[in-house]
């Protein structure tokens, strides 16, 4: 690791763009101060934001940290921490961070901090690999001498994040990945947050308005009062969860969304299983949002249109607050299998680009440039 004089100790964030970027630039407002209060040096810490793609058509953690490396030579930086969106995988197991103490550089996989508190955790793992390339030389579990151990909320009993192993041939010295069925979890979930669910709501114009269209239509119809009179609740439920699956299996298969891999190695097939649920929760997050924006304007179009004795007089049932609900309800999860319909009309990148994070956008198109090749 390079110090720099006059006692400043420059430390870049060199982030993925969108997502990334926006956790590095927000956790500079406090950074600086928080490691220079925790090192105990009497150092300054002046804190950079680069927004860089650097993991553009990568997903190696050793071929990262080289080209952090390479990044990090020519500029004045003593500490490059670079942030991606992006999981990666390393000997089987899901990386959380690599640390390289003699170079300098860490690597932090967004994911692996979970879907939670993100910008919280983000900060706690930087400042720990900060601290941990600027600390006191050291052997760390699992790591050589001059490795120093992460310490604090980042590491704990608690998380499910733990020594990994390292090749003798990499940069990195110290490496940390998730494990266990918690550690599934944390990433699938830090994947889905990347993600963004709540984009789809605004990115599917054409579905959505197909779905208002449909919900408009079927609000008046006398056919669907006397249907959504008769339904119980459990079908009901039956009704919903039908219509949000066929809404997330339409976009699935019309927009391709589905990750295959030609690899045949475990692996592989974990890395896409990996890929996939976290498209269906993605999918299936932003279409149970639309699902709900449904059923309230349903509800207001309903109050505002329906005439109670013409109800009454088709359904034999008064009109009163149940009905209004049952209704609404029940008209969301027609108005959905319209929205399926209508997302036929939304072009493939329109879907991923309000399914995917930036970074997952590019390594999806890039697999199937490489298929068509």
């Amino acid at each position: 690791m390079r110090v720099s004089s006059q006692d400043v100790t420059v430390v870049a964030l060199l982030a993925d763009p969108d997502a990334p970027t926006e956790i590095a630039r927000r956790m500079t407002q406090m950074l600086p101060d928080r490691l220079a209060d925790r090192s105990g040096l009497g150092r300054r810490f002046d804190v950079e934001v680069v927004s860089e793609p650097f993991t553009a058509e990568v997903e190696d953690p050793p071929t990262l940290m080289r080209r952090i490396m390479d990044r990090g030579s020519s500029e004045r930086w003593d500490i490059v921490v670079a942030l991606t969106d992006l999981p990666l995988h390393s000997h089987g197991c899901k990386l959380a961070v690599d640390l390289s103490h003699e170079h300098g550089l860490a690597l932090l996989s967004l994911p692996s901090l979970g879907g939670f508190r993100l910008q919280t955790r983000a900060r706690q793992a930087v400042e720990e690999a900060v601290l941990s390339l600027v600390g006191p030389q050291a052997t760390g579990p699992g790591g050589p001498p001059g490795s120093q151990p992460l310490r604090g909320p980042f590491v704990s009993r608690l998380a499910p994040i733990h020594p990994g192993q390292v090749g003798e041939e990499e940069i990195a010295d110290l490496r940390y990945v998730v494990t266990g069925p918690r550690g599934y979890l944390r990433v699938l979930l830090g994947m889905v947050r990347a993600n963004r669910p709540w984009r789809l709501v605004p990115g599917l114009s054409k579905a959505l308005a197909a779905a208002l269209a449909t919900g408009a239509v079927a609000t008046v119809n006398s056919t669907i009062w006397s249907l959504a009179t008769s339904l119980s609740t459990p079908r009901l439920v039956i009704a919903t969860v039908g219509s949000v699956a066929l809404m997330i299996g339409w976009l699935i298969v019309d927009a391709n969304l589905w990750h295959r891999t030609d690899e045949v190695s475990p692996e592989a097939r974990k890395r896409a299983a990996l890929y996939n649920a976290s498209t269906v929760v993605t999918l299936g997050i932003g279409v149970l949002v639309c699902y709900a924006g449904l059923v309230a304007i349903n509800l207001v179009w309903a109050l505002f249109i329906l005439n109670d004795r013409l109800f009454a007089s088709t359904t034999r049932t008064p009109l009163h607050g149940a009905e209004y609900w049952t209704l609404s309800w029940f008209v969301a999860s027609v108005a959905t299998v319209g929205g399926a319909l209508g997302s036929g009309l939304e072009s493939d990148e329109a879907i991923r680009a309000a399914a995917y994070s930036k970074r997952e956008q590019e390594r999806r198109s890039l697999l199937q440039d490489d298929r068509g090749d």
